[in-house]
């Protein structure tokens, strides 16, 4: 009998989380019936198998729900438990964590990135003396994406971190607004030195645990582990076909990019933010810190999701501290969005309104992260509805459209009846670059393929010494990987080097052949 009440009062405790929760949980006023079969037929308009959902206001949950499925072959639901790849909201963490490290007194954001890392470089001397944390987090190094350098996730975070001299910039130092992950790895190599162990350990302890993010983790490798998680989906591009995609591992870029989470703790998260850095009375990161992220830093040249002179409703884009700061019909926004393979997420709210949203979602790429907010905004706020699902699909038809013009307008280049101007085994060998490491080239019975880190594709001749990378057709991740590989020739008559557009902003980077004594 007493070790029956002991069960019993064990079972109750265990209950106690999802039951606090669930008070939280408030009448949700203008997301009825008709708001889900919106959600329901959404899902089914965009092919997404399945979201997760939360809706806050002040410090109270309006709603949270599941929709669709986390395994759509075995159409298994999503609950409020099931944890997703959240993507680059994981940046807003990592500069959490940096702002309650700030509040300890370890970490001043203007001061040069050098005092606290004395081994920083940078390629250009201006950036190396004077990066701050604030430059780190603001995407105002000067360099482009750089993403080929992790996403194979060959190499080690301290390895991309000692090739950062290597990398190019396209911008000078502060001039200009371009979006980057190294950096934000930078960052996070900063946290965990800050506190003595790594950004992991510095996000679970001032970060989860203070919110109570018992379950959220900072790697593919917790996630299969976890009890209720998402698969991740995507689209073939030649037939719009759902398929299951392989996990990506971060860990490497873990900063930017890795961390998963349910929308239960997700709305914890999103609480303290709405509420300037307090969350159920506890200071997590100081109020002057909150409204420093959630305040413009940089002027962005462009926005990265919608055309603002078309759509009137949103304005002009900046940047804060790990946040897009605009305005959505006349009221202040502070978000970011994550997109990695299998999944897109959305975390968004009104500073001013003190209403924000998450969106967790197991499709790669979707644009339904981007408008779900606004479906609820429109209803909170008593705006007029907008169709957002077809101003998104028409944005949809003509991205497909320009990249088929595009494809169209690369075949046109190309100039028939050409040949190599060597036999294929002159080209046969490896090449290098200091950033980017060895470019194999190799050749079997098809003819020549490519090898870059982990990717491996075929070469096929395009005309004189250039060759057209070929990804397979059912791959939606390796699709863009259609490069133009272009050999050169010395003075002697061998192929001597390579260019290939690794980093597309840069155009194409060179890579010498290596000596083959």
């Amino acid at each position: 009998m007493q070790s029956h009440r002991l069960s019993r009062a064990l079972c109750f405790l265990a209950l106690l989380p999802s039951a606090l929760f669930a008070q939280r949980v408030a009448e949700r006023p203008a997301l009825d019936k008709a708001f889900d079969a919106l959600i329901d037929s959404t899902l089914r308009l965009w092919k997404v198998p399945g979201i997760a959902l939360a809706v806050v206001r002040g410090s109270q949950v309006i709603l949270a729900k599941g929709y669709g499925y986390k395994d759509l072959e075995a159409k298994a639901p999503v609950t409020t438990k099931t944890k997703f790849a959240i993507g680059s909201v994981s940046k807003s963490f990592t500069v959490t964590g940096l702002a309650a490290q700030a509040k300890q007194g370890k970490l001043d954001w203007d001061r040069p990135v050098r005092e606290y890392l004395p081994d920083f470089r940078m390629y250009d001397p201006m950036a190396t003396e004077r990066m701050t944390p604030r430059d780190l987090v603001t995407h105002r190094s000067g360099l482009p994406r750089h993403d080929l350098l992790w996403g194979p996730g060959v190499l080690t975070r301290e390895e991309i971190y000692h090739r950062l001299p290597y990398l190019e910039p396209t911008k000078s130092f502060r001039s200009y607004w371009q979006y980057q992950n190294l950096m934000f790895m930078t960052a996070g190599i900063l946290s965990g030195k800050l506190n003595g162990t790594s950004w992991e350990e510095t996000v679970r302890d001032l970060v989860f645990r203070p919110l109570e993010m018992s379950t959220a983790d900072a790697s593919v490798n917790d996630l299969k582990q976890s009890a209720d998680y998402s698969f991740g989906y995507g689209l073939v591009p030649s037939n719009d076909s759902v398929i299951r995609l392989p996990y990506r591992n971060l860990d490497a870029i873990a900063p930017a990019g890795s961390i998963n989470s349910n929308i239960e703790e997700m709305s914890n998260y999103l609480t303290m933010h709405l509420n300037r850095g307090k969350f159920r009375g506890q200071e997590i990161i100081t109020e002057k810190d909150a409204r420093e992220m959630q305040k413009p830093q940089m002027v962005m040249p462009k926005p990265l999701s919608w055309d603002t002179d078309e759509w009137p409703e949103i304005s002009d884009e900046a940047y804060g501290m790990a946040f897009f700061v605009w305005n959505y019909r006349g009221h202040k926004i502070v978000e970011h969005g994550g997109n990695i393979d299998g999944f897109s997420a959305e975390l968004s709210f009104l500073p001013h309104d003190s209403v924000g949203v998450v969106v967790l979602t197991n499709m790669n790429g979707t644009a339904i992260r981007d408008f779900i907010p606004f479906l609820v905004y429109d209803r909170l706020l008593g705006l007029s509805k907008i169709d957002w699902n077809a101003r998104f699909k028409e944005k949809d038809r003509r991205q497909r459209e320009q990249a088929a013009q595009a494809r169209a307008k690369e075949e046109a280049t190309r100039q028939p009846n050409t040949q190599p101007a060597h036999p294929l085994d002159d080209y046969v060998g490896v090449y290098t670059n200091p950033g980017y490491g060895d470019f194999s080239i190799t050749k079997d019975a098809s003819g020549l393929r490519m090898k870059l880190m982990t990717l491996d594709l075929p070469l096929q001749h395009f005309h004189f010494d250039v060759f057209r990378a070929i990804p397979p057709a059912n791959n939606p991740i390796l699709a863009r990987f259609r490069w133009r590989i272009t050999f050169t020739t010395d003075a002697d008559g061998k192929v001597a080097a390579l260019t290939a557009p690794v980093e597309p902003a840069l155009g194409a980077t060179t890579f010498k052949r290596k000596s083959e004594n």
